[in-house]
């Protein structure tokens, strides 16, 4: 019933992809790319509603008549999932682009989906997107600076070292001899971007139609969020049937290169003006501007560690504690002072370099320095967003239940699903959320953890749909961050550490306090500022003599 309803979706999109073709290429002011849209288009529209269907039938058929909490229902249930990952993980390269970036958000979305999809798109999605060719990559070249890159740049690697889902990069030399690092846009993005969004929100609203409780519309919504309003889709709008999903879905924020250069520079420049303490330990390349254009991104080349790479980073004489304090700190920073935050920092963003100045540590060890890649998905907090956002941080790190619900529900959470939100920031349950004990909040990785993990949100399944289409989109992206940080957290330490906590505590207090003191001039006011100011250092202290003792007994006995 399910497979031939999609099957119905798949029908009709067919026809409004055909019907509609030689009336939208007739009337566009870009006859070749409409003609482009209306070819490729419909065949991704069959391609995502027959990988649907595929995957709507293998569990209605695999599961059928297996009662419910067996061992082989459980069984049955793992193998369709790693199949039907398997299934989406394929779509995600065909189609290439913003499915590959749909894959990347799925593989952090371990309070939601199935542990076998998380697996599946971390595995894949990060380190083996789909290559343009490099004739592809030298018509990107003509089209935006007139000649081919051998004439550009002194030299020009053709075979690239990275490829993300909307570029790839090229290691290169200037005239002047510099090393650089060319990103080139996959000459497909521009014209499919748009289009592509529209056929995900089709599949996903039938999908909701046939099983309301499968709901991931919010998943649509927030990637509509990071598109600016005034550029639109000129062939879809001509088909009427489909005016009412892309209105019309604009290109991404994330396809004009410019805006990425742009906020790589005002990134930096936060952190020098207002996180000044740790502006050394946070880079990102320097813009070749002259080399650069919407489409082409010409940076600094350098060379680094990947975050997640534990081994390169140990053979760095870097410390990976270090590295995941550096983390917690540089994106603690980031949403709680400046309110300018990158907001995709998977694993392939984030590099480790020692820092330059060639400080050690302590103990010897080489200090790292975060170099952060890929500004192009950024989320500016309003003054409002980012107080009730540390304040919520502050509250979950001291276990203060009161302030959780307070700015839960001024965030969007709502009065019913505040403890499901804090759930969800810190994948702890609610009784270890307000657990006073120093601990509450650490996550040691264990299988047992996850598998805890995975019933929970299979039984709350329901509330944390409506949780993620009530949230705002901005709360929505500080999630996926939030996701991001936790996933790079995993890999350095195998869990979450008890310092990570206590430095977003410390940054997330002081950021409260900082932004009451802006709000209130009066003396007294102020004088109790100040004082609260020392009681939090008194009770921060407090936190890190006790994380010091806890530290050395586990070390005693460990």
């Amino acid at each position: 019933m399910a497979a031939r309803l999609i099957w119905r979706t798949t029908k009709l999109a067919a026809a409004l992809g055909t019907g509609g073709a030689a009336v939208a290429v007739a009337t566009s002011d870009d006859p070749a790319t409409a003609a482009k849209l209306c070819t490729t288009v419909p065949v991704r529209l069959v391609r995502d509603t027959v990988t649907a269907a595929s995957i709507v039938f293998d569990y209605e058929y695999s599961l059928w008549g297996i009662p419910e909490n067996s061992e082989a229902r459980a069984k049955v249930k793992h193998d369709v999932h790693l199949r039907s990952a398997q299934k989406l993980q394929e779509l995600c390269f065909k189609n290439g682009g913003i499915y590959i970036k749909l894959g990347q958000h799925i593989g952090q979305l371990e309070y939601l989906v199935p542990q076998e999809y998380v697996q599946t798109m971390r595995e894949s999605m990060l380190n083996k997107c789909p290559v343009s060719s490099y004739e592809q990559v030298c018509e990107v070249f003509k089209k935006e600076l007139g000649e081919t890159p051998e004439k550009i740049f002194s030299e020009f690697d053709p075979v690239p070292i990275a490829s993300a889902s909307l570029a790839q990069v090229h290691i290169a030399k200037t005239l002047d001899g510099q090393k650089v690092a060319v990103k080139v846009q996959h000459t497909h993005m521009t014209d499919t971007a748009a289009a592509d969004q529209a056929t995900t929100a089709l599949i996903v609203n039938t999908l909701h139609r046939i099983f309301p409780s499968f709901d991931y519309r919010w998943l649509v919504d927030e990637i509509r969020e990071s598109i600016p309003k005034a550029s639109r889709c000129t062939v879809f709008s001509k088909f009427s049937n489909f005016q009412h999903l892309c209105v019309c879905f604009p290109v991404l924020k994330e396809l004009d290169f410019l805006v990425e250069a742009k906020n790589s520079e005002k990134c930096l420049d936060n952190f020098q003006k207002q996180s000044p303490h740790i502006a050394q330990y946070v880079y990102a390349p320097k813009v070749h501007w002259n080399l650069s254009t919407s489409k082409l991104l010409t940076m600094e080349f350098i060379d680094g560690a990947q975050v997640d790479d534990v081994k390169s980073i140990k053979k760095l004489g870097i410390q990976p504690n270090d590295v995941a304090l550096l983390v917690s700190q540089a994106f603690a920073e980031m949403m709680f002072k400046h309110g300018f935050v990158h907001c995709d920092p998977h694993a392939a963003n984030l590099f480790i370099r020692p820092l330059p100045s060639g400080q050690r540590s302590f103990l010897g060890k080489r200090k790292p320095q975060l170099i952060l890649l890929d500004h192009g998905l950024y989320k500016e907090l309003d003054f409002d967003t980012k107080f009730n956002y540390a304040s919520l941080w502050k509250g979950l790190i001291f276990s203060d239940a009161k302030a959780i619900k307070e700015n839960s529900v001024k965030l969007g959470a709502g009065e019913d699903l505040y403890a499901l939100f804090a759930g969800i920031l810190t994948m702890r349950p609610w009784n270890r959320v307000i657990d006073p004990s120093i601990d509450h909040l650490v996550i040691n990785g264990s299988d047992n953890e996850r598998s805890e993990l995975q019933m929970y949100a299979s039984q709350y399944f329901p509330q944390i749909s409506e949780l993620l289409r009530r949230l705002p989109r901005v709360i929505l992206l500080m999630l996926k961050t939030n996701d991001c940080l936790r996933a790079v957290n995993n890999s350095l330490l195998q869990g979450s550490s008890l310092e990570t906590f206590f430095i977003v505590g410390k940054v997330s207090s002081k950021a409260v306090i900082e932004a009451k003191k802006l709000q209130n001039k009066s003396f007294l006011t102020r004088f109790s500022l100040w004082l609260e100011d020392i009681l939090l250092d008194v009770r921060l202290l407090g936190m890190q003599i006790a994380l010091c003792v806890l530290q050395l007994r586990r070390s005693l006995t460990g």
